[in-house]
């Protein structure tokens, strides 16, 4: 090229907007990971993860070994040191602190344990509550959770394989107050993956897609409720706190003419709307973490209540799966008493299959989990990281909320009008899925909701979509490809599954 052609090439090039010139933001750009080497002698499957004093951690393994770390919050992950404290367990799913104790959910009881002679390793194993069943099985894992507001343990017990429930309790949710007594409290549970708190310390925990589960889901754990699987209900001669057995929900989707002849506009009756008009205690999943989008497989669930230090989603829930080896974020709300939301992707690359995970008061998240048995994108055998929050705040949505008419959208940053005004930058969807005893299922029932309108806050900082129709218990899955920020920067993950249990009056 001569000169004479080439000044013109660079001089329109220095012309062109920031936004164009620049790459597009990545996830790593806001959020690193940062990866820890592992003692050579074991396979650091982490299961679970629990805050001690002094900066330190406990990781609870598949493995059945509690291992302490030091070190881990240091800029320098060569500085993290590892003590093996505890071994010959059965996959510990569960740890919590107390008083100088470590609580340790098993696959069939709950330990307090104890380092009295203070050489680092445990040398008291107290059991504190064992009243659920074990037969064995490969698949009857059991979750705990830390303390909660009223000073109880919780577990999940997954059921007998994916539909039967041979054994005490297996397929449900139980508490366990300070002096070890048991009392069941929720029936419906099929596989969990992990369980958490809220910012108001309400109880959730993840299942996963399987029969009665068309897909992963959030649920929250309401006393008394009823989750969704009816194998576990057997035992409700056990549990007289809990009254009568629920009515079984129809094993087809549809079932009679009422299915047929009462079509709601927008699409056929969602299975699970209509089954939660026959069985009272039915609850649906908070959120449906969209199957194959989201993840396959979810697992920990941890709140933000960094105060800020993990970025701008204070008081949001964070979502591991073990099968996409990733992060995802929910924002939820109460509507009609029903908790409902959105989930949107956060933070994939993790090293392995995502199993426990926690934050500190520093909003440093640890994570830890494997791939043995199903398999990660990760690639890695089991990992133990870190993900950090570079004080760079991403463009987001940030919080998705019904309306009566459509949803209202708050972001991170301020909204370019023009692209946030235009109804070509979005799009929707809505489904759902078979609330049935077969295995799974597909996205079902899709309907088409028209964006007829978009009001931009005066803060150019939220959109008002007006939207219609909109249908209950579907899912409505939100694409904003063409919305900018005032800076030209494209969202940064810009889909959102929002699950519409009620719409607002």
């Amino acid at each position: 090229m001569k000169p004479s052609q080439l000044f013109p090439l660079l001089l329109s090039t220095l012309l062109l907007p920031t936004a164009v010139l620049a790459a597009d933001p990545q996830e790593s750009d806001f959020y690193p990971i940062t990866t820890f080497e592992t003692p050579a002698e074991t396979a650091m499957e982490v299961g679970s993860i629990e805050l001690l004093p002094d900066d330190r951690l406990a990781l609870g393994t598949r493995r059945g070994e509690i291992w302490i770390v030091s070190g881990a919050n240091s800029d320098e992950p060569s500085s993290v040191r590892y003590q093996l404290f505890a071994s010959g367990l059965h996959e510990v799913l569960g740890l919590a602190w107390k008083d100088g104790t470590l609580y340790a959910t098993t696959r069939y009881e709950i330990l307090k344990i104890r380092d009295d002679d203070g050489d680092g390793r445990a040398d008291v194993f107290d059991n504190f509550s064992d009243e659920w069943g074990v037969s064995g099985n490969y698949h009857e894992y059991s979750f705990g959770s830390r303390f909660d507001k009223n000073g109880d343990l919780w577990t999940t017990h997954c059921l007998t394989g994916s539909f039967s429930s041979d054994v005490p309790f297996r397929g449900w949710a139980l508490r366990h107050q300070p002096d070890g007594t048991m009392i069941p409290t929720c029936s419906g549970i099929r596989s969990p993956g992990g369980m958490g708190f809220d910012a108001d310390g309400e109880v959730y925990y993840t299942d996963n897609q399987g029969p009665w589960h068309g897909s992963s889901t959030l649920q929250h754990l309401v006393p008394g409720s009823f989750q969704g699987h009816p194998a576990g209900n057997v035992w409700y001669d056990l549990a007289p706190t809990m009254g009568p057995r629920p009515t079984d929900p129809i094993p087809e989707a549809f079932q009679g003419d009422r299915a047929r002849n009462e079509p709601r506009p927008g699409g056929d009756p969602d299975r699970m709307v209509l089954e939660r008009e026959r069985i009272k205690e039915l609850l649906p999943p908070a959120v449906y973490l969209v199957h194959g989008k989201i993840g396959n497989s979810p697992t920990f669930i941890v709140c933000d209540q960094s105060g800020g230090k993990f970025g701008p989603f204070e008081n949001q829930l964070f979502i591991g799966d073990q099968s996409h080896s990733n992060v995802s974020r929910v924002f939820l709300e109460t509507v009609n008493g029903i908790r409902q939301g959105v989930v949107i992707p956060f933070r994939q690359g993790f090293a392995s299959g995502l199993i426990g995970g926690r934050m500190d008061a520093e909003g440093q998240l640890f994570v830890g989990g494997s791939d043995r048995g199903w398999g990660a994108r990760g690639g890695k055998p089991h990992c133990f990281e870190r993900l950090d929050w570079t004080g760079k705040t991403p463009f987001e949505i940030h919080e998705m909320r019904a309306k009566p008419d459509g949803f209202e959208l708050t972001f991170t940053e301020a909204l370019d009008p023009t692209t946030a005004a235009d109804l070509a930058s979005y799009s929707m969807r809505a489904f759902t899925y078979a609330y049935r005893e077969q295995y799974g299922g597909d996205e079902i029932d899709e309907v088409l909701p028209k964006i007829t309108g978009v009001q931009v806050a005066d803060d150019a900082k939220s959109v008002h979509l007006t939207i219609a129709p909109l249908t209950q218990g579907h899912v409505h899955e939100l694409h904003l490809d063409g919305v900018r920020a005032a800076n030209g920067t494209p969202v940064l993950h810009p889909v959102a599954y929002y699950t519409l249990n009620e719409i607002p009056e």
